[in-house]
């Protein structure tokens, strides 16, 4: 058994069986991950809240639930970060915005509710991009967060704060939300697997938001977790995605589907006309169709159907919805580097019409179909996370030339998000001191078929989670 004050670096998986065994209590997990955080987060700024006396009587509370018998859930004991952008009971869901610093929720929002009765003890609440609308997490209100790894590169957005926190064990498990890669690019970034599960299989909803979603975060943004393992990971998910009435879009899918006909037919898309791949990138996609050979699936490269289309048209769709609201809202209360962030982003973007945006609409549908057609045969792909390495901080408020070439670079991101579709981001190795990783993609509600290949890909990387600052940090 190892040391109380080393259990930050267990798994979630490895601390829920031996809380369940009376062999550690939740007081020892939380109080040993936050002197993780109290050793770190002054110099990450992952966590923008840190919850100790709460997450401490929490703990006390599940101990004594053990000690009187009471059933357990799947997390209890478990140590978790929420990101600021959700309700949390108590504590304001500020989306990293000025105006919202005192929205105190008063309900927590579904993801958090369901870890609450799994048995998860939240330690912190975790930074986010100003209106979580960056590949960068950096706001007025809270600061900037680094990559644990090297501060001149990003930790991702807009749930660095969230990857920057489970990498470093500030954390067993860390929710974050995907939109346009949100979930999938820190992952990336921080070197831990991500998770964006399909539209509807995790609900969503913050009670204390003044109006309904939009339609394009409807079908595009979900709500994931981040981990430092695929097991955890898995563990993670499945507490997240059960029912719960506020959201009407949840869809009761089982978390496990009979497996396709094998050997599984992997697509392997590596060469995007007019966009350059780093050769880092290229190595590690070689290296996971290397893997999964190994392990039985049947790799070949292939195109894929309308995929530049595709990440166009998430740019049209968010674009076009964002200005009835956070357009607006940046331009007011955003911080300068948000707002020529979103000045690079609609450079260029002509406003559609109503009926532009209904075309628009219709022509997702067609694309959609496209693919379900395509990914029956080819049931998985493995793909980028993006073409390039993790970005240096602020990328995006260079040029809009520079944007632009940022975008394109994300449009592995972009096109899976616009067709609602899981994707999980995995670790492979490390390039120039960096993390480096490949992306998976499955069809709708196939969260089960990306979690064992990327636990293939896991088994055989033999990649080691990031464990100490370096010098200056």
């Amino acid at each position: 058994m190892k040391p109380a004050e080393s259990l930050w670096r267990w798994s979630a998986v490895d601390l829920a069986t031996a809380v369940r065994q009376r062999e550690i209590s939740c007081r020892e997990i939380t109080t040993s991950v936050l002197a993780r955080i109290e050793a770190l987060n002054p110099r990450l700024n992952a966590l923008a809240e840190v919850l100790a006396e709460e997450a401490l009587a929490s703990a006390d509370a599940a101990d004594r639930q053990i000690a009187a018998g009471t059933q357990l859930g799947p997390l209890h004991g478990v140590p978790v970060t929420i990101k600021i952008n959700v309700d949390q009971a108590g504590h304001a869901t500020t989306n990293g915005v000025v105006p919202l610093k005192n929205n105190i929720a008063h309900e927590d929002s579904p993801v958090v509710a369901h870890w609450r009765s799994a048995g998860a003890i939240i330690v912190g609440r975790s930074n986010t991009a100003t209106y979580s609308s960056r590949w960068f997490t950096d706001n007025g209100l809270h600061g900037r967060t680094l990559n644990p790894w090297d501060p001149d590169i990003t930790p991702g957005g807009s749930s660095g704060g969230a990857a920057a926190a489970v990498a470093c064990g500030m954390g067993a498990l860390a929710h974050g939300n995907d939109i346009g890669g949100s979930i999938r690019y820190p992952a990336y970034a921080c070197g831990v697997p991500g998770l964006r599960p399909t539209t509807g299989r995790v609900p969503a909803y913050n009670p204390s938001a003044a109006v309904e979603r939009s339609i394009t975060p409807q079908l595009m943004s979900v709500q994931g977790p981040m981990a430092r393992s695929i097991a955890d990971l898995r563990l993670g998910y499945h507490a997240m995605a059960r029912h719960d009435e506020r959201d009407p879009a949840w869809v009761p899918v089982p978390l496990d589907l009979p497996p396709p006909p094998g050997p599984i037919r992997v697509a392997l898309f590596k060469h995007c006309p007019g966009i350059p791949i780093d050769p880092a990138v290229s190595a590690a996609l070689d290296s996971a169709a290397q893997w999964l050979q190994q392990a039985g699936y049947a790799v070949e490269e292939a195109s894929l159907p309308d995929f530049m289309e595709a990440a166009a048209l998430w740019r049209t769709l968010t674009v076009d919805d964002s200005r009835r609201n956070i357009i607006a809202g940046v331009e007011q209360h955003g911080d300068e580097a948000m707002r020529q962030s979103q000045r690079n982003m609609l450079a260029g973007m002509q406003e559609t019409d109503r009926d532009g945006f209904l075309d628009a609409l219709a022509r997702r549908q067609a694309i959609a179909r496209n693919w379900s057609l395509f990914m029956q045969t080819y049931p998985l792909v493995l793909m980028p996370v993006s073409w390039q390495r993790p970005s240096p901080q602020d990328a995006d408020i260079g040029t809009p030339e520079q944007t632009r070439a940022l975008l394109d670079a994300q449009s592995p991101l972009l096109a899976t998000a616009m067709l609602g579709m899981p994707g999980l981001s995995v670790p492979t190795g490390m390039a120039g001191g960096v993390p480096v990783g490949v992306q998976l993609l499955a069809w709708r509600f196939r969260e089960d078929l990306l979690l064992r290949a990327g636990q293939a890909i896991e088994d055989a990387a033999h990649f080691t989670p990031f464990t100490d600052l370096q010098p200056g940090i």
